[in-house]
């Protein structure tokens, strides 16, 4: 399952859309489920408490996380039990960054990869683009782009 951006900093323009075609286009042979598809099992089982998006997600930006609690591991049981899925890949946050070389201005893109079965964090990270104006949107395409070869290493 691929979540869209939880949390939206000061970076204009929506990176789920841009992910979801990083990881569609270079993973090929993984069984995706994006963000719409999720909405439309979400909208099959109304009575499933659980959603895409605003997830509670901000205890990975206060610290080192291992395991997820409720409510959002219940959330994510949920869905998982509902597309038959066991790895969440949830995009925290898009947010703006500095350059540790020269100083500009980079995105960030903070993700994490959950087990939901146990809520195990199986991965986390934050990656960052190439430096470049916030309002250009190449800026933003270049995080999602080193996630993406940073997720899927090993496709050429």
């Amino acid at each position: 399952m691929v979540f869209p951006v939880q949390i939206r900093g000061d970076v204009p323009g929506d990176a789920s859309p841009e992910i979801d075609f990083a990881l569609r286009t270079r993973g090929a042979e993984v069984d995706w489920i994006f963000s719409d598809g999720l909405e439309d099992a979400l909208a099959r089982s109304p009575a499933m408490d659980t959603r895409v998006r605003g997830l509670p997600v901000g205890l990975f930006l206060g610290g080192e996380v291992r395991r997820v609690g409720d409510p959002l591991y219940g959330q994510l049981r949920r869905m998982g039990a509902l597309t038959n899925s066991e790895i969440a890949v949830i995009p925290v946050a898009v947010r703006a960054g500095t350059d540790a070389a020269d100083g500009g201005s980079v995105v960030e893109l903070v993700v994490t990869i959950l087990n939901v079965r146990d809520g195990r964090v199986v991965w986390f990270g934050v990656v960052a683009g190439r430096p470049g104006e916030l309002a250009d949107f190449g800026t933003l395409a270049s995080a999602v782009e080193e996630f993406a070869e940073t997720l899927l290493w090993y496709v050429q």
